[in-house]
């Protein structure tokens, strides 16, 4: 459905009271609105919107959607790969690799995931921070402690137990690029 029919100034009756979505004990209000043929756009007329965070889950017949609703147009491809990929922060190594996996998402740019063993471990510490994605689930995060006491937050993360599509990244870290040097076969990424 096209991205303004959810957004102000557009407003559709939510269906009322009486009709609201309850599972067991669960109220769910406004979750569901009804577009009628009085609407400004009469070509919604007998259709519902569901607001995707009113429900506690989401699945695809036996598999969970996480964050919104997959795009059929848009996929995951990851790649292992034999490339020299180095990884640095301010001039100190945290990662070194022959084995990277490269992880390509439509419209979005390449990421690099790396084994653990390949990377300086010693340096990395638990974040609480979290993120999901609805093509690779949810993800956890490190911080980068360099020896002289400089902290880089949340640039690596990691899922441990990815979607289907994205098996391969189990386990494997990977660093923002946005935030670290890249090398990749001795040429430095920009």
């Amino acid at each position: 459905m096209a991205s303004g029919y959810d957004k102000p100034p557009f407003k559709a009756p939510h269906i009322e009271d009486s009709e609201k979505r309850v599972v067991g004990d669960r109220v769910a209000k406004e979750a569901v609105t009804l577009f009628t043929s009085e609407e400004k756009h009469k070509e919604l007329a007998g259709l519902f919107k569901i607001k995707f965070a009113s429900a506690d889950a989401w699945f695809e017949e036996e598999e969970r959607i996480y964050v919104h609703p997959k795009d059929p147009y848009k996929r995951i491809d990851v790649l292992p790969s034999s490339r020299h990929v180095r990884i640095e922060v301010n001039g100190v190594e945290l990662a070194n690799t022959r084995r990277p996996y490269f992880l390509f998402e439509t419209s979005l740019r390449r990421r690099t995931y790396i084994p653990i063993m390949d990377t300086h471990v010693e340096l990395l510490t638990p974040s609480d921070t979290t993120s999901a994605c609805p093509y690779k689930g949810w993800a956890n995060y490190y911080n980068v402690q360099l020896p002289n006491g400089e902290v880089h937050k949340d640039i690596v993360w990691y899922y441990r137990t990815p979607t289907t599509e994205s098996m391969r990244i189990t386990g494997l870290l990977a660093f923002y690029d946005e935030k670290v040097t890249v090398w990749v076969d001795g040429k430095k990424q920009e």
